[in-house]
């Protein structure tokens, strides 16, 4: 059984909700994209922490947690881990790193996500690592009291390799299809993927670093920058919670999958926004008075006429009204003239005489 189902995709309700958030989700990954080629410096030293953060997260919501000191020698290599929740640190870095550095080459097939559960269970155990499960796994909650309950008994061993097969398949259709946007069919397989439950061992982080993969290829770039898996520490009860929600009723066909897609909407959202903040706190031209140089540089570049449009496109995170006083002080000094009014109005720079 897989979400992809032609009669569960055919029949998705866009809700407004979810509209709302892909929109958003557009706006800001294209102010990204002008970050990447404006401020690249910056931006390496915000990678350098997300891979970091994103290791001790993913790990984190596992239970597995070592010393900030140990981490940053993990991390940096240091020394080779010493117990077994290093070596899981260990893994989940190096398959990290091959994400970030490899994720145009990688197929998404089952032997691929066999090898990098294999790497990341590597210095673990390697009797284990890249296996299908060989027994019965079931995903447990825990009560307030402390008891434990069973949230979700997962695909069984004997049918979890044609499960992993399918899944791949059918979400490579989907996407040649193309009925439905990239992102949301991503969070559908990762719900997919977590239903069949296919490692003994692993498969929240496996699933975290699927969705890295997924996200690159689709060009969605900011968990490169911030750390989704940090987002989802923050959000774990809402995690548990639309997970368990979408994943009712799967065996039979019947699962609601907006719950959990609309989380992974506003997993992406948040990060994106983060990303927004961390550059005007960290980078130093956000400092006072950049925002209008910057339109000034912008508007002085300009060849030919242009509209306040042109000017936004080229200075992402300066408001529409700093645009609009910089033109207005630059009309007003006569630097440059207004060529045609209204809501389309057009500008050019005024040559020296």
């Amino acid at each position: 059984m897989t979400s992809f189902d032609r009669d569960t995709l055919d029949k998705l309700p866009i809700t407004r909700d979810i509209l709302n958030l892909m929109t958003q989700i557009a706006e800001h990954r294209g102010k990204q994209m002008l970050y990447a080629r404006q401020i690249p410096r910056l931006l390496d030293t915000l990678r350098h922490h997300a891979v970091i953060q994103s290791t001790e997260s993913s790990n984190r919501l596992e239970g597995i947690t070592i010393s900030a000191r140990r981490l940053e020698s993990i991390m940096k290599e240091k020394s080779p881990p010493n117990d077994r929740s290093e070596a899981e640190i260990a893994g989940y870095r190096d398959v990290l790193r091959t994400i970030h550095d490899s994720h145009s080459y990688m197929l998404v097939r089952s032997n691929t996500i066999q090898q990098l559960h294999r790497d990341m269970m590597v210095y673990v155990d390697t009797s284990r690592g890249g296996k299908w499960k060989s027994v019965d796994n079931v995903i447990e909650g825990t009560l307030p009291s402390g008891d434990r309950w069973i949230r979700f008994v997962p695909t069984p061993p004997w049918q979890t390799p044609d499960a992993m097969e399918n899944l791949c398949r059918e979400f490579d259709i989907a996407r040649d299809l193309g009925k439905l946007p990239d992102v949301i069919l991503i969070a559908i397989f990762i719900l997919d993927f977590l239903c069949i439950h296919p490692f003994p061992d692993g498969n929240g982080r496996m699933a975290r670093l699927l969705t890295l993969l997924l996200l690159y290829q689709g060009g969605y770039t900011v968990g490169r920058y911030i750390s989704l898996e940090k987002i989802v520490e923050d959000t774990k009860e809402q995690y548990y919670d639309t997970l368990f929600r979408s994943s009712q009723g799967w065996h039979d066909g019947k699962q609601d999958v907006l719950p959990w897609v609309e989380y992974f909407l506003t997993v992406i959202l948040r990060a994106y926004r983060r990303f927004e903040e961390r550059v005007a706190d960290v980078d130093p031209t956000q400092k006072r008075g950049y925002k209008q140089r910057r339109v000034r540089e912008v508007i002085q570049g300009f060849v030919a006429d242009f509209r306040i449009a042109d000017v936004e496109e080229r200075c992402p995170g300066v408001s529409r009204a700093t645009v609009t006083k910089m033109l207005s002080d630059l009309s007003k000094n006569g630097l440059i003239e207004c060529v045609e009014r209204g809501r389309n109005a057009k500008w050019v720079k005024v040559l020296p005489k």
